[in-house]
């Protein structure tokens, strides 16, 4: 487990234990833009399915902050659901997070770190993220707005989408 306390006793831990699912479930679902929507089951499964960073206030220790990290924890991580309550804004806590990803990550020896942000390139930028020099390499597969599978002909879950006529 890893934790780090900054000078004004905000804290980072990764003890999944310590994560309030509910209070995230409310941010993401409520309020990211990426994750709105989001039903409690799911985000519940991604962090089971992760590492998670919580950023806990001093004093009273409420969670103000949370990331997500799935990681192999060798060689590759993705950075992402990267959250800072509204009213703990503006202390910095976001880029403190975000290093202390990229450090956390780099003792594991994992060096390459992705995410993707619509709007805080900047938060990112200043613990070394860059835009990609090479995108043209990178390949995806967004089935978020896919109804029916190419291969399967099936819907999400598992039901035919297919009918056959008698």
């Amino acid at each position: 487990m890893f934790t780090l306390t900054r000078d004004d006793g905000y804290l980072i831990c990764t003890d999944p234990d310590r994560i309030d699912l509910d209070v995230v479930h409310r941010w993401l679902s409520t309020d990211a833009y990426w994750a709105i929507g989001r039903d409690r089951e799911t985000v519940a499964r991604a962090f089971a399915g992760s590492v998670p960073f919580g950023v806990y206030r001093p004093g009273d220790g409420r969670q103000v902050a949370v990331a997500r990290v799935v990681t192999d924890r060798a060689t590759f991580a993705w950075l992402c659901d990267v959250y800072v309550d509204p009213g703990e804004r503006g202390r910095g806590l976001g880029t403190w997070l975000a290093g202390a990803v990229r450090d956390h990550l780099a003792d594991l020896g994992v060096y390459r770190i992705l995410l993707a942000t619509a709007d805080a390139q900047g938060v990112y930028a200043k613990v070394g993220f860059a835009r990609m020099t090479d995108p043209d390499r990178w390949m995806q597969i967004d089935q978020r707005n896919q109804q029916v599978s190419q291969v399967t002909g099936e819907e999400p879950g598992g039901h035919s989408a297919l009918t056959v006529g008698a």
